[in-house]
């Protein structure tokens, strides 16, 4: 537009000179062709000033289009920057992310092998216990069967030991006085023959044991026949059969038979003998007697089913300490074991020559009952079941 404005003062100044200089016709063609000229050179200046106009308005815009270009590519740089930023903290973090997989991995894979190995030695501990528990059942039913092979002798022995200390008089087999029929031991009391046959099972399995006792019970009438033999008789039992036992007293009308093991020889024996002990025993009444006879009965009864009793929480006592032994956690286990050996029980000692008396023992029941109706503590109720034998 600039150039424009020159191009067009020029022309009028251009012009102006002419007027004045040309005077003639010829002068005025002359100007008339040199103006016609410029006009035309004027035209294609407009042209020109338009196309450097246009120049220009393109320039500006492609200024204009450079400079945005300029921020855009700021914008982009910065984004750039940002996204390297951020790549390189992805890159970071992916690496520290790997390092830990394999850390983790390495941890995961010691823990596999010490699982493995605590697997492999648990089993290999499995294996000893239940080889142990093998050997134990082996060694126990070794020892029973042993027990029972024994069993004649041992109660022969016992007999023969308490009859020494108490000065009564022992009958082998041998000395029985009557010729057929003899059996295994016998004492005498107020001249009476007291029949003690020791019984025990022919093989470990016990299953038949009850009906072979009541069988037994029914053969001593031979014995009992005799007026001299005293119609209350004993069979004796080993202690570890009494389980399967679930009749103690047979009555069969002529003879009374008592089911009884070793451990109740003596306080039978002793009961017996305190007969001797009356002055007027022979005046008895028959009534009088089986009295006597009777409370025999219950005391050889109460004794049995005292050791059965005993036998039957032992052997559940063995069994929980078991359990404890193969279930309990290590920890606490050791725990157990250091609180077991930090304690003592210390049961009343017995003193020779110190009696102890019925009414003590009452009166310190009497004080047990009142403690626990002070404490609230609910009776006890027996729910033991012994097994029974459906042959017997």
């Amino acid at each position: 537009m600039e150039y424009l404005v020159l191009i067009v003062l020029v022309t009028g100044f251009t012009l102006v000179y002419f007027k004045k200089e040309s005077t003639n016709e010829d002068d005025l063609d002359s100007d008339i062709k040199r103006i016609l000229e410029l006009e035309r050179v004027l035209a294609a200046k407009e042209i020109e000033a338009k196309q450097q106009q246009q120049n220009i308005d393109i320039a500006n815009a492609r200024t204009n289009a450079f400079d945005q270009v300029k921020n855009e590519n700021s914008v982009n740089k910065e984004k750039l920057s940002n996204i390297m930023q951020e790549r390189n903290d992805l890159k970071n973090e992916n690496i520290f992310l790997k390092k830990e997989e394999e850390n983790r991995n390495e941890t995961l894979r010691k823990s596999i092998e010490s699982t493995n190995t605590l697997q492999e030695s648990l089993t290999k501990e499995k294996e000893r216990l239940n080889d142990e528990r093998v050997k134990e059942a082996e060694s126990r039913l070794e020892k029973m069967k042993w027990t029972w092979g024994e069993h004649e002798k041992n109660v022969e022995n016992h007999l023969k030991l308490i009859c020494r200390n108490h000065v009564i008089k022992y009958i082998s087999q041998e000395d029985f006085p009557h010729s057929r029929n003899k059996p295994d031991n016998s004492i005498e009391i107020m001249d009476q023959l007291i029949i003690f046959d020791a019984k025990s099972p022919a093989n470990d399995d016990l299953r038949n044991f009850p009906k072979y006792i009541k069988l037994q019970t029914e053969s001593l009438k031979k014995y009992a026949k005799h007026d001299d033999v005293k119609k209350d008789l004993f069979l004796v039992i080993p202690s570890n059969t009494l389980q399967v036992i679930d009749q103690f007293t047979y009555n069969t009308g002529d003879y009374n038979v008592y089911i009884i093991t070793k451990d109740s020889l003596e306080p039978i024996i002793m009961s017996l003998k305190k007969i001797e002990e009356y002055e007027f025993a022979e005046k008895l009444s028959p009534e009088e007697r089986d009295n006597v006879c009777r409370i025999i009965g219950k005391f050889a009864h109460t004794t049995k089913r005292r050791i059965q009793i005993d036998q039957f929480f032992a052997e559940e006592f063995l069994d929980t300490l078991n359990k404890a032994g193969t279930q309990l956690p290590r920890d606490i286990l050791e725990s157990v074991i250091q609180f077991e050996n930090a304690e003592k029980l210390n049961p009343p000692m017995e003193k020779r020559k110190k009696q102890i008396l019925t009414k003590d023992l009452k009166t310190k029941s009497e004080e047990i009952k009142k403690e626990i109706e002070l404490r609230n503590i609910p009776d006890i109720i027996t729910k033991i079941e012994f097994k029974e034998d459906n042959n017997a």
